[in-house]
């Protein structure tokens, strides 16, 4: 945990954890292959952001940082994590 990229895939997966033990108490409403998807994503995005900070690379910051946006966007349009279900 030596950089800003651990701290934020790290926290977008302990979301992650938490929404499926949530959802996993309740009634059959996802599917695993959001979770799984949105977790690899983590792993390499983190994997980018960590090369990027260590080679002071602007254009992979900028992918890491568009990569994580773009997980977070896609939890948010999959997974439904502030309500939306049909519960």
């Amino acid at each position: 945990m030596e950089t800003p990229y651990d701290w934020v895939t790290v926290g977008i997966f302990a979301g992650l954890i938490v929404l499926f033990l949530q959802r996993s108490t309740g009634p059959v409403r996802d599917q695993m292959w959001p979770y799984l998807v949105a977790s690899v994503f983590c792993a390499g995005l983190n994997q980018v952001g960590n090369k990027a900070w260590n080679e002071n690379d602007i254009l992979l910051h900028g992918a890491a940082i568009a990569g994580i946006l773009g997980t977070l966007y896609f939890i948010h349009h999959f997974l439904r994590p502030f309500g939306g279900t049909e519960d």
